[in-house]
């Protein structure tokens, strides 16, 4: 069983840093396609962001994030990043890591395994 543990949310002003991290434990996340979406309040899950598996090296962006997002992953640590700068007001939400047994998605529903979630509130 795969588990998935966010962090690294917080409050931040506009134009700021965060970075959040997403611990993977059962198995190395090399494994899996790896993604980060995000749910404001009173609107869907939206993809943000992902990486394939097997290290193959590609990466999505959801064209809101593209040029100031950045996902990552650390082997050691078995743990993947989502590097997020020049936050916006509109970047604010909850932040899920999720990881895919299959191919890559940018629906929810291709996704296998869900942390709880880490929120993202960025001040104007």
């Amino acid at each position: 069983q795969v588990q998935l543990v966010e962090s690294g949310g917080g409050l931040v002003q506009a134009g700021e840093s965060l970075r959040l991290s997403c611990a993977v434990s059962g198995r190395t996340f090399r494994s899996y396609a790896m993604a980060w979406f995000r749910q404001a309040p009173g609107k869907e899950r939206e993809f943000v962001s992902a990486s394939t598996s097997n290290g193959g090296g590609w990466t999505y962006y959801a064209d809101s994030v593209k040029g100031r997002f950045t996902i990552s992953g650390d082997n050691a640590k078995n743990t993947v990043y989502l590097q997020m700068n020049s936050l916006k007001p509109e970047d604010t939400a909850v932040y899920y890591c999720a990881a895919a047994r299959g191919s890559y998605s940018r629906d929810a529903e291709g996704y296998n395994y869900w942390g709880q979630g880490t929120q993202v509130t960025v001040s104007s």
